[in-house]
């Protein structure tokens, strides 16, 4: 399976082969759209219970969106109801991505731990959505060269972004709501937006308010890959079955 050929990769990547996989250059990182006139929300630290708020909000408006997942932060992305989540995103059209295991703070890693906490959640996807991403988000926004160079030897593009609804700060929903009032009177060329499904109120409130501002304002709201006008995947093949050994 497509799952077993990655893994070979990745343990390829283990202590003893380092010195051979080094210097692969660095990967690009993003942090705002090319496509002119396009919007790309984003949402992080899912797959929560709000994403389905948050997509069918997306659909009704014909609207895409872009889903960062963690492996084992707010939820373990092999629960039953984590699993339906991030296979109905896919389903409906929206980019999955990868937003690292852990959610950890990827400079302070060694070499084998930044693989490990790439692997591990494009293996999630693999297996539940059949998705190998060609996206990541570092957590926090923070990386470094090392970082960089195994994001590039994993084939993933990184992405940050350049609007912050501050949901992850503690801003009330009136703020972000204020915020991205003011983003739509300064009427950028493009907006890449980031957002977290973890928060209710982002999810029913902030959201279909940003929605309706960018529409009103004639933007397209479409995934980060369609805003940079590159493939949201690097390999698509049918979902795996699970045999017992998907744990976190």
């Amino acid at each position: 399976m497509f799952a077993s050929s990655m893994l070979a990769i990745f343990l390829a990547s283990s202590a003893t082969a380092t010195a051979v996989l080094r210097n692969h250059g660095l990967a690009q990182v993003v942090s705002s759209c090319i496509v002119p006139n396009t919007v790309a929300l984003t949402f992080d630290d899912g797959p929560w219970k709000y994403l389905y708020n948050i997509s069918k909000t997306l659909i009704a408006a014909d609207a895409k969106g872009t889903f960062f997942f963690n492996g084992n932060n707010w939820d373990c992305i092999y629960n039953e109801d984590a699993r339906k989540r991030v296979k109905y995103a896919y389903d409906k059209g929206h980019q999955v991505a990868s937003h690292t295991w852990s959610h950890a703070h990827l400079p302070k890693l060694t070499w084998d731990q930044l693989h490990n906490e790439f692997w591990r959640v494009e293996q999630a996807l693999i297996r539940i959505a059949g998705t190998y991403p060609a996206f990541a988000r570092p957590p926090y926004g923070e990386y470094n060269d090392m970082v960089r160079e195994v994001a590039q030897m994993r084939g993933q593009t990184l992405v940050n972004w350049d609007f912050d609804s501050g949901d992850s700060i503690g801003k009330s929903a009136q703020d972000s709501m204020r915020t991205y009032n003011r983003l739509v009177q300064e009427h950028p060329d493009t907006i890449l937006a980031l957002n977290h499904e973890v928060y209710e109120e982002t999810a029913h409130v902030v959201i279909p308010h940003a929605i309706k501002i960018f529409q009103d304002a004639g933007y397209k709201l479409v995934t980060v890959a369609e805003c940079l006008g590159m493939p949201a995947y690097q390999n698509v093949s049918e979902p795996e079955i699970d045999d017992g050994s998907w744990t976190c």
